[in-house]
């Protein structure tokens, strides 16, 4: 049998399989601890880590108990932290979450003193935690989410968090004309340097359920009127183009596994680093499958990151990240 090449059967990609060793050598995507960035909540009021239960291996942090993963974390080479604040007193404004003592920005301060500028520090710039009726804004006289009103909470927001010490704000609320507002606040107290990370496509997804456990939420409806429409991809870039204009320096994609087309457009539109959060139902899922022996745990949880950073991401967020990072 003659042997051409393009042509079986001189032409056999699995040469290229044939070891761990070769396939280490031709893997055309590989993770890197420095792309890994740790979502973590710290609870007010409490003693003890407190287990989610739709999340295992998740805890609310004490504010001792996140210092320490915090620097677990720094140690193992995750190269971001995202805080989410959840406070011990909610009100129709959120006024914790503008509080310069408010748990979250208390938080800030704990994290970068352990770890300064080796880890880059995160915040959720939102107010569905810090509210009691569980939007993420103030709402008018009639309980819609008033948009332009939010937005003024929300430079607050990003003056308190720059002021404890913040590298990065990450407006997750999905108002129109967030990143301009926050932008303009910190730039208004000299703040230049703190980068915006922009929740551009954040979807009203099924998959944020265990989150919300996460952080204590006391929303009641849905944000189907402020986040988008999972049949939609134009609208998402409708989106991407108004973040940019408006200064994000780097923009997301949420959740990810389900939206990987999405992120892949993004991705191929953008000259900022793209981000996409693994979120808590994707952690969810492969952790129960796992534990019921339908799915090799480990394996699932390199193959997902793969899977989101082959589509485009140059950061991921996931519940995950000390553990991979310790593993890579």
């Amino acid at each position: 049998m003659s042997s051409r090449y393009g042509e079986f059967p001189g032409a056999r990609p699995r040469r290229l399989r044939t070891s761990p060793a070769m396939r280490r050598l031709v893997a055309e995507t590989r993770l890197d601890p420095a792309e890994l960035i740790l979502p973590m909540f710290v609870r007010e009021g409490i003693s003890a880590p407190v287990d989610v239960a739709s999340m295992p291996g998740v805890v609310q942090h004490t504010r001792d108990t996140l210092r320490k993963a915090a620097v677990e974390a720094a140690a193992a080479g995750v190269g971001g932290l995202m805080l989410f604040g959840v406070p011990e007193t909610k009100d129709a404004v959120g006024s914790a979450g503008t509080d310069p003592d408010g748990i979250l920005q208390q938080a800030i301060r704990d994290v970068v003193s352990e770890v300064g500028d080796d880890v880059i520090v995160m915040s959720d710039l939102c107010l569905d935690e810090f509210t009691d009726h569980g939007h993420c804004g103030v709402l008018d006289d009639q309980g819609r989410v008033d948009n332009d009103a939010t937005l003024e909470r929300y430079a607050e927001m990003a003056q308190v968090q720059a002021d404890a010490g913040v590298h990065v704000v990450g407006p997750s609320g999905m108002m129109d004309g967030q990143v301009g507002v926050v932008r303009d606040a910190l730039d208004e107290i000299g703040r230049q340097d703190v980068a915006i990370l922009a929740y551009t496509v954040k979807y009203a997804s099924a998959f944020f359920g265990p989150f919300r456990e996460a952080t204590g939420s006391s929303l009641k409806g849905d944000r189907k009127t402020y986040q988008q429409d999972p049949a939609n991809l134009r609208e998402s870039m409708r989106e991407l183009a108004l973040d940019l204009a408006e200064g994000a320096d780097m923009v997301m994609v949420k959740p990810g596994l389900p939206y990987l087309d999405v992120l892949r457009k993004v991705a191929d539109t953008v000259d900022v680093p793209v981000a996409a959060y693994q979120v808590s139902g994707e952690y969810a899922m492969v952790e129960a499958a796992a534990e019921k022996g339908w799915i090799d745990r480990d394996r699932t949880i390199m193959e997902t990151l793969t899977s989101i950073r082959r589509a485009g991401a140059n950061m991921i967020l996931t519940y995950w990240a000390t553990e991979v990072a310790q593993r890579l």
